[in-house]
């Protein structure tokens, strides 16, 4: 009995090195009623080096299972602080979640080396910082959701729901990045996300950046939330005030969210201007890859992504965006604090739900699942279609298979957007792929590809198309999904019937050119509809 008890006096001993461990079981104890048992202790230590329940179980009895871990501190150590912090201050104080403890207990006292300095009379005087001035009201876990979608009718996800929950609360990942081409869910999975995980941080915190909001006002909402009695110093510099963040994230457990990433990302031109490269123009070495870039004076948000995803603390970033930012590549890692995730397209189960919610209840499957295939189980483009054919074509989707047209409106101006940002050499890979519906390696499409071009730069555009969430990768091969080889094909119809104006192609050549790009559009529906 002895040595088991030794045994467990061993565990989260480093917490003593920090905290006044043996006046915090007296006092513990006092609350309670009697001293406390060894697992209690033991639990206690956990939560002072920092650690989750789930940590903790993991820790003690090697599983992923927190559920003991959890009644423990929820029947017992909670009530304790709890009794024993609110009898000091003469006001109630409750513990709403783990990550909250040490935040009380150091502002208690009971931190190692917790003192403030006084200066008198040109007397320097330490002395223990007075615990009356503990604020009860800031012990609250405090929320802001900005501009966040309601995700109450939420389909599907489950997977990367619980991964990226054991992502950030289990591996205690500071930098996660959803990524995504659009209409995907990045957005509504962070919403989800956030809400799933909120009551393990102190903080949750909330942005779009679809405005391009400068990163000086995003700095000083986040410390008003953060750190309200420290507001944010226009006068300092950007690398001052990111530094000043990262104490604040190291002294809290926060979990910050930025949807959009993408909105401050360049499309690669320096003057941002739109450029069209018709297929026939030969590829310039000078303009070859636009790498993904901030625009010009969203510089700094490279540096924050970089140092948070750099540096250490107990926090958590969360970002959104169709590309992949620059910084991530040189930090992520499936064993690293920085780890990125793709989302791809709703199942057809769940896209059938989503489906129903639209109302569609009394048509075929097989209807359904060639719908959902045409746009790859990608929920927005399913919900604007789903509208259309229920307002031009009283909800017959026969009907609308029918008549053809798959890429239209919204759905045209989503994958124009991402198209525009693409170098001569992306935009001519992305035709390739799209004439070429089998898996393509790397090796087949440097020597295949017309005009010619180096290893070098097809595999930097391979990189870059990947990172544009554009093109899916399986084994050592890449393809497109349905829906984006018909606008590619849509588009080289489009390309070829404006290059036939200026150069004076006859009109049999053009009605030849486009009679066999429609009769490969009809072969991949063919596809989906077997």
């Amino acid at each position: 009995m002895t040595a088991n008890s030794n045994k467990i006096e061993e565990d989260f001993i480093e917490a003593k090195n920090n905290w006044e461990l043996e006046k915090l079981y007296v006092d513990l104890a006092s609350a309670k009623g009697k001293a406390l048992t060894p697992v209690e202790k033991k639990f206690l230590r956990g939560l002072l080096c920092g650690l989750s329940p789930a940590e903790i179980a993991n820790a003690v009895y090697k599983s992923r299972s927190s559920s003991t871990v959890r009644v423990y501190l929820s029947n017992g150590l909670y009530k304790y602080i709890e009794d024993m912090l609110s009898n000091q201050e003469g006001s109630s104080i409750k513990v709403k979640s783990w990550s909250r403890v040490t935040h009380l207990l150091e502002k208690a006292g009971y931190k190692k080396g917790w003192f403030q300095v006084d200066v008198t009379n040109n007397k320097i005087i330490i002395t223990e910082k007075n615990k009356t001035d503990f604020d009860p009201i800031k012990t609250d876990q405090k929320q802001d959701w900005g501009e966040a979608i309601d995700v109450s009718k939420f389909y599907g996800r489950t997977t990367e729901l619980a991964s990226l929950k054991d992502w950030i609360v289990q591996d205690r990942c500071r930098l996660v990045v959803l990524l995504g081409m659009g209409g995907i869910g990045k957005t509504a999975l962070s919403v989800k996300l956030a809400d799933t995980i909120k009551e393990d941080f102190e903080f949750v915190i909330w942005r779009s950046l679809s405005l391009a909001p400068p990163l000086e006002v995003i700095l000083h909402q986040l410390w008003s939330l953060l750190s309200p009695e420290a507001q944010i110093q226009s006068t300092e510099s950007i690398e001052n005030n990111i530094s000043r963040l990262i104490e604040c994230l190291r002294s809290s457990r926060c979990l910050i969210v930025l949807d959009c990433v993408d909105s401050i990302l360049s499309n690669g031109n320096n003057t941002d201007l739109v450029r069209e490269y018709p297929l026939s123009v030969a590829v310039s070495n000078l303009d070859v890859m636009k790498q993904i870039r901030y625009r010009q004076g969203y510089e700094g948000y490279g540096e924050l992504i970089r140092r948070l995803g750099d540096s250490q603390h107990q926090s958590c970033l969360v970002l959104t965006s169709r590309e992949k930012p620059q910084e991530i590549a040189a930090l992520e890692g499936k064993q690293l604090p920085v780890r990125s995730w793709k989302l791809t397209g709703l199942s057809n189960a769940e896209s059938w739900q989503l489906l129903k919610e639209k109302g569609f209840t009394d048509y075929s499957e097989e209807e359904c699942r060639i719908l959902i295939e045409w746009y790859a189980g990608n929920p927005l483009f399913i919900k604007l279609v789903a509208t259309t054919i229920q307002e031009l074509f009283a909800g017959n989707i026969y009907e609308f298979l029918e008549q053809g047209t798959v890429v239209f409106g919204d759905i045209r101006a989503i994958l124009d957007e991402q198209f525009y940002r693409l170098s001569n050499l992306e935009k001519q890979i992305m035709h390739w792929l799209a004439l070429n519906r089998n898996l393509v390696s790397v090796r087949k499409l440097q020597k295949d590809i017309i005009p010619r071009v180096s290893q070098r730069l097809i595999l930097e555009a391979i990189e870059l198309l990947q990172r544009r969430s554009l093109i899916e990768r399986q084994a050592s091969s890449f393809a497109q999904t349905p829906v984006l080889m018909e606008y590619i094909v849509e588009r080289l119809i489009e390309e070829n019937f404006e290059n036939q104006d200026k150069s004076g192609y006859s009109f049999m050549s053009q009605t030849i050119f486009e009679a066999q790009l429609k009769n490969y559009i009809r072969e991949i529906r063919l596809d989906i509809e077997m």
